[in-house]
C-alpha cells in the first residue's frame, strides 16, 4: 500500500482496480506538496532556533522590558497597515511562566498550529514587576470565528486552565483608549498650570 488511504479502496462492489501502476497524477502530487509544506516549516523553525537559543529568555529579563516577534514587513504598531483593523488576544500571567509560555506561542506560530490562513500578525510578551502578558496579533478584529480559533488554539498550545481570563482588544479601541489618556494628561496639566 503506497498511502494510508489505499486501504479505503477495498469494498465489495467488486469494482477493484486491476491495475497496480503508478498512482494518478493528483494522487502522486498531493503527498509531494505536502513534503514541500512539512520541510518549508521544518526550514523556517530551524532557522528561528539558531537565532532564539542565544536570546536571553524573557522570565531572566528584569524589570519593564517587551519582545515583538512579527511577520516580515509587519511593524508591531496598531498604525501597520496590516494591523489597523485587527486587534490582539491577550493573556495576563503570574511571574514564572513567561518564557515557557512565549516559547510555546512562538513554536505555534511557526509551525502554524493556529489554522487561520495570513491571519496571524505577530505576538509581543511583555515583561512587568508584578506580571507577564503575552499577546498575540491578527489582522481582522471583525470576524468572529477567526477570532474564537485564535482564543481557542492559544488556550490549548499554552495549556491555560480553563479560568483563565483572556481579553480581546481591537487595536481601534487602543487607540481611542490611548487618546483619551493623553487628552487627559494634557487637560490635567494645563489645569494645574
Amino acid at each position: 500500500m503506497n498511502n494510508k488511504f489505499d486501504a479505503l479502496k477495498d469494498d465489495d462492489s467488486g469494482d477493484h482496480e486491476q491495475d497496480q501502476g503508478s498512482p494518478k497524477d493528483s494522487e502522486k502530487e498531493k503527498p509531494e506538496e505536502d513534503d514541500k509544506e512539512q520541510n518549508i516549516i521544518k526550514k523556517k523553525v530551524e532557522q528561528f532556533w539558531r537565532f532564539y537559543s542565544h536570546m536571553i529568555r524573557p522570565g531572566d529579563l528584569t524589570g519593564h522590558s517587551d519582545f515583538h516577534l512579527f511577520k516580515e514587513g509587519i511593524k508591531p504598531m496598531w498604525e501597520d497597515d496590516a494591523n489597523k483593523m485587527g486587534g490582539k488576544w491577550i493573556i495576563r500571567l503570574r511571574k514564572g511562566l513567561a518564557s515557557r509560555c512565549w516559547e510555546n506561542l512562538i513554536l505555534a506560530m511557526l509551525g502554524e498550529q493556529f489554522m487561520v490562513g495570513e491571519e496571524i500578525c505577530g505576538a509581543v510578551v511583555s515583561v512587568r514587576f508584578q506580571e507577564d502578558i503575552i499577546s498575540i496579533w491578527n489582522k481582522t478584529a471583525s470576524d468572529q470565528a477567526t477570532t474564537a480559533r485564535i482564543r481557542d488554539t492559544l488556550r490549548r498550545v499554552l495549556n491555560l486552565p480553563p479560568n483563565t481570563i483572556m481579553e480581546y482588544k481591537t487595536h481601534t479601541d487602543s487607540i481611542k483608549y490611548v487618546c483619551l489618556l493623553v487628552l487627559l494628561f494634557f487637560s490635567f496639566n494645563l489645569s494645574v498650570s
